[in-house]
């Protein structure tokens, strides 16, 4: 502990890191750097700055992520269409890395012995985190009070009761002592009344979508451009990354679009429920798969949705910077070369329909595939062939007497 004279504390204001900013100080005797990540979170950053100074901080830094976060991490992963578990469109899991990302910047900016975070020993974050940190900073000396053998605030109720011996503002209640997580892609609660995953999340715990049943009677439309993979204007309006997803996280919200309760398999091994709201990224996702399956070469689609799972895994658990999943995005960036049209969804009580799609250099010839005369495009008479060819070994096992 002696030799770390300075700390960069990844501090978001609440209840975690604003007890650590102060268990740090006592603990190591060392300053403090609060370093604020903004991806998006909703709220203003300055207050959680300010915060951090009267809570003991020597430096409180914010860090503006979000063009960076949208642009480098939500579009690929969406690009990829990486979906942990068949639902959970990694909100959290794509924050971690460039919020750690960043830190390490202050670290170096500020010229800190270490860094810390307020992730659980029982999460995935403290993974995400400290793994980032030790693929850009190898030799970086990570604090995690969770796991330190002096922590002993090891439940929410002790944190609280820290809190306000302390005098240290907190945003939970003993009322609702669940906790919440929030940017540009999502916002996930877990922990409380949620830790039964038999109770319905409480209706007043959502923020940024309305209830399904709540929802407008009269379904909205909504068109999205996307080039080579990403997406650049909705209803023909082009937005930067930041300003398009914020637009459809509103429209979506507002049809109680994007609501998700699971059961998931945490990296650490546990199971763990989470509710999860995200309106824009779940919009993004199908019509950015309507695009590809007018413009994507059938063989190519199923290799990247073959790689899909293993991507949305790596991501979950925290290697964002690991040499395999380098390899496996410079795949996916190449399946996209083609990805450019447009796709038509409809909003309507908590769905996300695709409802049209086009795009310039379609591999959709409906020349070919009509039902009615096709003039000569395709020969019927070709499939009798085909199909005797992939008959062959099914027969000859047959003819061997290997099926009955």
């Amino acid at each position: 502990m002696s030799s770390i004279k300075k700390i960069v504390l990844a501090y978001s204001g609440g209840l975690d890191t604003s007890i650590i900013l102060k268990w740090l100080k006592e603990t190591y005797k060392a300053e403090v750097v609060a370093y604020i990540g903004d991806v998006g979170q909703g709220e203003e950053t300055e207050p959680a700055r300010v915060k951090a100074l009267q809570t003991g901080a020597s430096e409180a830094i914010v860090k503006d992520l979000r063009e960076e976060f949208v642009r480098d991490f939500v579009f690929p992963t969406m690009r990829a269409n990486a979906v942990y578990e068949g639902v959970y469109l990694l909100g959290t899991s794509i924050a971690r890395p460039i919020i750690a990302k960043a830190q390490i910047d202050v670290l170096r900016e500020t010229g800190a012995d270490a860094v810390a975070h307020g992730a659980t020993g029982k999460g995935n974050d403290q993974v995400r985190f400290e793994l980032t940190c030790l693929a850009l900073e190898p030799n970086v000396k990570i604090i995690a009070p969770w796991r330190d053998p002096n922590w002993t605030l090891d439940s929410r109720e002790k944190m609280i009761a820290y809190a306000e011996k302390h005098n240290i503002p907190i945003p939970v209640s003993k009322a609702k002592p669940y906790s919440s997580d929030r940017n540009l892609l999502h916002i996930s609660f877990e922990g409380g009344v949620l830790e039964d995953p038999w109770n319905e999340a409480p209706e007043d715990m959502f923020q940024l979508s309305v209830s399904p049943m709540a929802a407008p009677d009269t379904p909205r439309y909504v068109e999205i451009d996307f080039e080579q993979g990403t997406p650049v204007a909705v209803d023909g309006k082009r937005l930067g990354p930041v300003e398009l997803l914020e637009t459809l996280n509103t429209l979506g919200g507002a049809h109680g679009v994007g609501r998700v309760d699971m059961v998931e398999n945490r990296f650490v091994g546990m199971k763990s429920r989470g509710v999860y709201e995200t309106p824009g990224g779940t919009i993004l996702y199908a019509a950015h798969r309507a695009v590809e399956s007018l413009t994507m070469d059938r063989e190519v689609m199923l290799q990247r949705d073959l790689l899909s799972p293993k991507i949305a895994q790596l991501i979950y658990n925290g290697f964002w910077y690991a040499p395999e999943l380098e390899a496996l995005m410079a795949f996916v960036d190449k399946s996209q070369e083609n990805v450019t049209g447009t796709a038509r969804v409809r909003l309507y009580k908590g769905n996300c329909d695709v409802v049209g799609r086009r795009a310039e250099k379609s591999l959709y010839d409906p020349q070919i595939c009509t039902f009615e005369e096709d003039d000569g495009a395709y020969d019927q008479t070709d499939a009798t062939g085909f199909i005797r060819l992939n008959a062959l070994r099914l027969r000859a096992r047959k003819n061997a007497g290997l099926f009955d």
